[in-house]
């Protein structure tokens, strides 16, 4: 992988397990590539939870804005969901 990666992540799926997501996004993380990781403790394979599918789907808008190019609508994430964000968290206790 070469390229930046956005990676969204139910802590609950039961197809990728939140190991493997987490061992690729600090892999890359590690060789420098832009990586963002946003981990849904509460969701499984697929985002059932509507304000966690909202704050991904603007996530996934300024990722895209960012890496492309183009505008995205201003995004502070979404009352309600359970983001959380496994590479910041690491870089906190390093």
């Amino acid at each position: 992988i070469k390229a930046p990666l956005l990676i969204g992540q139910g802590a609950n799926d039961p197809r990728v397990k939140q190991a493997e997501a987490d061992q690729i996004a600090f892999a890359i993380q590690k060789k420098g590539i832009p990586v963002e990781y946003v981990l849904y403790p509460d969701e499984g394979h697929g985002f059932a939870r509507p304000d966690n599918r909202i704050d991904f789907n603007g996530r996934a808008e300024q990722f895209l804005a960012k890496h492309l190019g183009g505008r995205a609508e201003a995004f502070d994430g979404v009352e309600g969901s359970t983001a959380v964000f496994p590479l910041e968290d690491s870089l906190v206790e390093a």
